[in-house]
């Protein structure tokens, strides 16, 4: 429910100056893992949006995870892209990452770096690279600020005549676990939508991720996990 979408619209941003949508997941992850993720969200709701200007470009999205009974947290993603060149497609990068849950806050970072954004003649096909020094801010209890760096690799393309669109991305990143030692997280969200009209779209994301998900089982020690959800797309 992430960052994928700025460059699942590069094809439109060709054409019109931005573009948006809004995304409804059921997640099945708490199905899977009953003890290690008992108290993950079974709904979450995404907007995104891209805007497009003569100096390059802005993107967001917010997720807001929902219980039953009430929103479990709300986190945004902010970013800005600059281009650097007229003959390469290089962007210098800012972003900023945080939000909010039932319990406090989730740590908030700052990102900043360059951009190698490419994309077919048609734009059926996208890609970027960032490389981004990365800065944890104290954020709560129990939180230090440290540097940290990430490595994103984003792509996108249409399938059977634009029927299909299969986008995604996989970050790589310096955390820390609770006892202050470093980790390597990774965290990827491939997505799968078929357009049943030209603004509904229905799909799957998949959440693969590596020292990213709190486990909240004391007796396990696993750190990866895979997180399906259903979904549907509305494009404004």
């Amino acid at each position: 429910m992430k960052k994928f979408f700025l460059f699942a619209v590069m094809a439109a941003a060709a054409f019109t100056a931005q573009a948006q949508n809004i995304q409804l997941h059921y997640d099945f992850g708490r199905n899977i893992y009953s003890g290690e993720e008992a108290g993950r969200q079974k709904v979450t709701v995404t907007l995104e949006q891209f805007k497009a200007d003569q100096w390059g470009s802005w993107f967001y999205f917010v997720d807001l995870d929902m219980s039953r009974h009430f929103t479990e947290g709300a986190y945004a993603e902010i970013s800005r892209e600059i281009n650097l060149s007229k003959s390469l497609p290089l962007a210098a990068h800012v972003e900023y990452d945080g939000g909010l849950n039932k319990s406090g806050s989730f740590q908030q970072a700052g990102l900043a770096g360059i951009a190698y954004n490419g994309h077919t003649e048609d734009f059926s096909k996208t890609w970027s690279v960032q490389v981004l020094y990365k800065h944890y801010l104290k954020s709560y209890e129990n939180t230090h600020s440290y540097a940290s760096a990430q490595l994103t690799g984003v792509w996108g393309m249409n399938l059977l005549n634009d029927k299909l669109r299969f986008a995604g991305f996989i970050d790589f990143w310096r955390g820390e676990k609770a006892n202050g030692h470093g980790c390597l997280v990774i965290l990827s969200e491939p997505q799968l939508w078929y357009n049943l009209t030209q603004n509904l779209a229905v799909g799957t994301e998949w959440e693969f991720s590596n020292n990213f998900v709190y486990n909240t089982d004391p007796t396990s020690d696993k750190t990866f996990f895979f997180n399906p959800t259903l979904a549907l797309k509305w494009n404004f």
